[in-house]
């Protein structure tokens, strides 16, 4: 059963790998045997250091991913450094708080950019490489706002229902080449884009009073999860949207 879940050999691409969910999935991918190629916009060697530590391969690249000259660069050094592209993990994001009413044009073209164009197009990128071999995994983060609408995060909430129908579209045309496209919906994460809920003690009673598990979720919650969706025991699933909220959703 080990070897369904083994990564040996394998590359990972994993964007906005710095912290948070990025980290644990990055982490979780090398201690299954992946190398790692790191990406982020803002200077860091954490999780760098932490995979040296676990004995695999990594390189760190610091991009703005929202360029697409980036999304270019970042496929052809993966490959220069490693010979091919065997797992991508869209995770890169950010999200703004504003009320609909207020929001501004220059908020809603930054975060779909990001949240969804570049999930595409660097979907589109690693592709060309995995269809060279018959082989990928790409995983795209979703969000519970790809079912729901959320509360002041307008542009949030669209960019990842894009991402959710992204997932499934390119599902359809990329089986036939080995490729399979899956995203994980995370719930409420304790992460730096849910620092102004968790401070909020009203907001963070009415989320926790509604997750069956009583809690906010890990980083190291999405380790197994992003595992089995970048290995070969999930060689049937595509195109599916996994949700992974504590039971959320459920309620």
């Amino acid at each position: 059963m080990g070897s369904l879940f083994d990564l040996s050999g394998k590359t990972a691409i994993v964007t906005g790998a710095s912290t948070g969910l990025g980290q644990g999935m990055s982490l979780g991918l090398a201690e299954a045997g992946a190398d790692i190629v790191l990406v982020d916009y803002v200077p860091s060697t954490e999780t760098e250091n932490m995979i040296k530590h676990l004995g695999r391969k990594t390189l760190m690249l610091e991009l703005n991913l929202m360029k697409m000259e980036s999304i270019t660069t970042l496929a052809e050094k993966a490959i220069h450094a490693f010979g091919k592209i065997d797992i991508l993990v869209n995770n890169a994001g950010i999200i703004r708080r504003t009320p609909a009413i207020d929001f501004s044009e220059k908020d809603w073209d930054e975060v779909m950019s990001l949240n969804s164009k570049t999930v595409f197009f660097l979907a589109q990128a690693c592709a060309r490489d995995m269809m060279k071999r018959k082989y990928g995994k790409i995983i795209n983060i979703a969000s519970l706002l790809a079912f729901q609408g959320g509360i002041l995060v307008p542009s949030y909430a669209a960019s990842k229902g894009a991402v959710a129908q992204v997932t499934k579209a390119l599902a359809n045309e990329w089986a036939q080449h080995g490729i399979t496209i899956n995203a994980i919906a995370p719930g409420y994460m304790a992460t730096n884009n849910t620092k102004a809920l968790r401070e909020d003690p009203v907001r963070t009673k009415s989320i926790l009073d509604r997750i069956p598990a009583g809690r906010w979720g890990k980083p190291d919650d999405l380790k197994g999860v992003a595992t089995f969706l970048a290995s070969p025991a999930s060689d049937y699933v595509n195109g599916h949207v996994l949700v992974v909220d504590g039971g959320w959703l459920a309620r």
